[in-house]
C-alpha cells in the first residue's frame, strides 16, 4: 500500500501515484469529449447555422444538452481540471441561454374581429384517423391541418366530418405524401408548395370578410441523406411567408424546432409560434411515446402579427408518433383593412 505524508510528518494510506494520475486523466478525458461534442452543436447554434449530420438532429433536442454538460462539469471538478471546469460552466450558460423561447411577442393592432381554433395533426400514414375524427368532434376546430393523410384517411374525414367541414384543399397521395386542410369557412384553393415527397396544400380562407392565407407545412425530416431537401423545403415555406401580406397561418409538422436556423429564418419573416404566444414553448410534440418534457416541439401553428393566441393544447391520439396541437387564435384588424383586402 502506498503512503502519503502529512505536513506534520505522519503518514496515511494513499493511491499509488500512477493509479491516481490514471483515474484523474480518465475523468478529464471523458469530460473533454462530452464538452467537445456539446461545443460543436452549440457553436452551430451560436453561428446561426444547422451544420451537417449529426448536428441538425441533435439541435432538435438542444435543452437536453444540459445533461451531458452538467456531467462534464462534475467530472472536471472531480478531476480538478480547471480548464474543463471553466469550459463546462461556459457551455452550461450557453445551453441555458438558448433554451429561452426565440423571438419577441407583441399584442396585435386593431380590434378583435374573429376567433379561430386551429388543429394540426400528423396521423402517421393514416393510423390515427379515427382518433382524430373523435378529437375534432370534441375540440371543434375551425381549421384542421392533417399530415400523412392517405386517400382512405381523407375519405374518412370527409365522410365523418364533411357536414362540419364542407371546404377542403388536399394533396391526395398514398402513404406519408397525402395531406389536407379542412375548413368550416369557405376556401379558395391555391397551388400550395411543391414538396419532393410530402404534400403541402395551400388555400385562402374567408374569415369575417378577410382573406386569410393558409399553408400546410410538411417538409422532409432532416435525415442524414435528406438535409438538402429539408433546407430547401423550409426555405420554400419562408418564401411563401415573406411573399404575401395580410393574415397568414402556416401549420403542420415542420420537422424543425426553434433551435434550427432554417426554422428561425421562417419566424424572422414575422410569423410567430402560437404555442410560444400561449406560453407553451418547448412542449414536446414528437415522439409522442415519451413524456411531454422529453422530445422536440416540431409541430407548430405559426401565425402572422394579426393574430393573438389565448391557449394551446397538446393531445395524445394514439396510433401516431406525433401529438396533435390545438391553438385558439383571435384575428385582429380594422373593418377598413378587411374592405381593402
Amino acid at each position: 500500500m502506498a503512503t502519503a505524508t502529512r505536513s506534520d510528518g505522519s503518514t496515511f494510506p494513499g493511491l499509488p501515484p500512477y493509479e491516481g494520475r490514471r483515474r484523474v486523466g480518465a475523468g478529464a478525458w471523458f469530460a473533454g469529449l462530452l464538452l467537445l461534442g456539446v461545443s460543436v452543436v452549440m457553436g452551430c447554434r451560436i453561428a446561426d447555422v444547422d451544420g451537417v449530420t449529426p448536428v441538425p438532429q441533435l439541435l432538435a433536442f438542444l435543452p437536453w444538452l444540459l445533461a451531458p454538460t452538467a456531467l462534464a462539469v462534475l467530472l472536471a471538478a472531480l478531476a480538478r481540471w480547471r480548464t474543463g471546469l471553466v469550459w463546462g460552466v461556459l457551455a452550461l450558460g450557453a445551453v441555458a441561454w438558448y433554451t429561452e423561447p426565440y423571438g419577441k411577442v407583441s399584442d396585435p393592432a386593431g380590434q378583435a374581429l374573429a376567433r379561430l381554433r386551429v388543429m394540426t395533426s400528423n396521423v402517421e400514414y393514416g393510423g390515427a384517423t379515427d382518433a382524430l375524427i373523435k378529437a375534432a368532434g370534441r375540440e371543434r376546430p375551425d381549421l384542421l391541418f392533417v399530415q400523412e393523410c392517405d386517400p382512405g384517411c381523407l375519405a374518412a374525414l370527409r365522410g365523418k366530418l364533411g357536414g362540419d367541414y364542407p371546404h377542403s384543399s388536399a394533396v391526395e397521395e398514398y402513404g406519408a405524401a397525402g395531406s389536407a386542410i379542412l375548413s368550416r369557412t369557405p376556401l379558395r384553393r391555391t397551388g400550395g408548395i411543391p414538396g419532393s415527397t410530402l404534400g403541402m396544400p395551400g388555400a385562402v380562407a374567408e374569415v369575417k370578410g378577410r382573406p386569410v392565407r393558409l399553408q400546410l407545412a410538411h417538409p422532409m425530416p432532416p435525415l442524414p441523406g435528406e438535409l438538402g431537401t429539408w433546407r430547401r423545403e423550409l426555405d420554400a415555406l419562408h418564401d411563401f411567408a415573406a411573399a404575401g401580406d395580410g393574415p397568414t397561418i402556416v401549420a403542420g409538422d415542420f420537422n424543425a424546432t426553434q433551435d434550427h436556423a432554417a426554422f428561425r429564418r421562417l419566424l424572422d419573416t414575422g410569423l410567430r409560434d402560437g404555442a410560444r404566444i400561449a406560453d407553451a414553448s418547448r412542449t414536446a410534440t414528437w415522439p409522442a411515446s415519451t413524456a411531454r418534457l422529453i422530445g422536440a416541439q416540431i409541430d407548430h401553428v405559426l401565425v402572422s402579427e394579426e393574430f393573438a393566441a389565448s391557449g394551446a393544447r397538446f393531445l395524445d391520439l394514439g396510433d401516431t408518433d406525433h401529438r396533435t396541437v390545438v391553438v385558439d387564435l383571435t384575428l385582429h384588424g380594422t373593418p377598413e383593412a378587411a374592405r381593402a383586402e
